[in-house]
């Protein structure tokens, strides 16, 4: 009988994502998502930090779904701007998703910084949570920079504007395959993969 892990989000990508990642590490466990399991009122994100975030999600999950469940938060923190989005990222502009604004509304503040001041990074947290009351969470960054122009069509986001360390190609003009195995999410999942292959029954 597989173990149902819940992943708690509505991202196909993140489900997909994780799943790969889980396959071949825990055998047997099958990823599921919110769409999967009875609807409840999810918690506004009103945590200062990015784990407390994940942390608050994947509690959540475990308390209306009763499965053991993995939530991430991330963002982008800009040195020129003390960190900030951070774990406002999502909402910058006002608008909550509202990708083109949030990035608009980025450049637009950094439009001075000179480009060896334009330091940034991708940070994600994960977390998983079980029913039994375990928790871990994990952080990893991504480290880059801002440009001035968005360039590329793949992720969302800031994926355009983020320019990764050693790269001469935005994060949006990586093949997803290969923005996975490099990404602050991808490095969180992939960390969180042998906690999981020792918290979840076989």
């Amino acid at each position: 009988m597989s173990t149902r892990l819940l992943l708690a989000t509505r991202n196909a990508g993140k489900l997909a994502e994780l799943q790969r990642l889980l396959v071949p590490a825990v055998p047997g466990v099958e990823v599921v998502g919110l769409r999967d399991v009875p609807e409840y009122p999810e918690a506004p994100e009103t945590g200062a930090t990015f784990e407390e975030n994940a942390l608050l999600k994947a509690r959540e999950a475990v308390r209306y779904a009763g499965l053991p469940a993995v939530a991430d938060d991330s963002g982008i923190t800009v040195d020129a701007l003390n960190g900030m989005p951070g774990v406002l990222s999502a909402r910058w502009s006002g608008r909550h998703g509202d990708d083109a604004a949030n990035t608009a509304l980025l450049l637009g503040q950094i439009a001075d910084v000179p480009d060896a001041r334009r330091g940034a990074a991708f940070v994600c947290a994960a977390a998983l949570v079980t029913p039994d009351g375990a928790e871990h969470v994990l952080r990893r960054e991504w480290r880059g920079s801002v440009v001035r122009e968005p360039r590329g069509t793949h992720g969302f986001g800031y994926d355009p504007v983020f320019l990764p360390t050693g790269l001469t190609v935005t994060s949006a003009e990586l093949e997803p395959a290969e923005k996975d195995a490099r990404s602050h999410r991808g490095q969180a999942f992939a960390a969180l993969v042998p906690v999981l292959a020792e918290v979840l029954p076989s």
